[in-house]
């Protein structure tokens, strides 16, 4: 049984514009930090469409983003103290039975789950995984699924996102988080974990924010 904080933050509406999540804060919309980071995969993602074909792409796509929603679910309720295990299908349930042990050892004081954050400082918005203790370390966690093995140097977008979750974080409790963790769920493999600072990618996600707002020729707020 996992002990809980019952920290409350307000809920934030959404709106999709022109495909780009937006949340709806005192400051604005704001777009998501997902959506604002998405531009550092964005070419990769479109060779790849092209190489294996639309259809194939989109096949792969769904089953991956439906595979992220049930462990993401499955993480969630298992924190909560509340998982019905179930009702998911076997290999969802195979997946998430190999992060079990993981939270088991590491996770504990749970300060929040998909909770909606926001900075003004960064001018973005999202939704984090988990405020928790991470080996008695108050931490951003966030819950990834892959199909293989991930290097570290090809994951940044992961822990640019993670450390501005932290940011938000801080602005909106006055508490300050440095630790970010990484869990990805890897099909036939151990779960990998990725323990970072902040400060180590922060600076690169201010620069991303930067690059996007160019992009959007300064109409990423209204």
């Amino acid at each position: 049984m996992f002990t809980h904080k019952n920290f409350s933050l307000e809920e934030l509406n959404t709106e999709t514009i022109d495909g780009k999540r937006f949340y709806v804060t005192p400051q604005g919309k704001l777009p998501s930090i997902t959506t604002v980071l998405s531009i550092l995969s964005r070419d990769a993602i479109k060779k790849w469409r092209q190489r294996v074909g639309e259809a194939e792409a989109n096949k792969i796509s769904t089953k991956a983003s439906r595979r992220g929603t049930n462990v993401h679910a499955m993480c969630e309720h298992y924190i909560n103290n509340d998982l019905d295990a179930k009702k998911y299908l076997p290999n969802d349930r195979e997946t998430f039975n190999s992060l079990k042990p993981v939270l088991d050892e590491h996770l504990d004081n749970i300060y929040a789950q998909e909770v909606p954050l926001w900075s003004s400082y960064l001018g973005v918005a999202g939704r984090v995984d988990c405020i928790a203790e991470w080996d008695g370390k108050l931490s951003v966690i966030d819950f990834k699924t892959s199909r293989k093995l991930k290097k570290k140097e090809y994951i940044s977008n992961y822990f640019q996102q993670c450390a501005a979750y932290a940011v938000m974080w801080e602005e909106r409790t006055g508490i300050p988080i440095n630790k970010i963790v990484v869990v990805i769920a890897v099909d036939g493999e151990e779960p990998q974990v990725f323990e970072e600072k902040r400060d180590n990618y922060i600076y690169e996600c201010v620069e991303t924010i930067a690059r996007y707002r160019k992009e959007q020729s300064g109409n990423y707020t209204s």
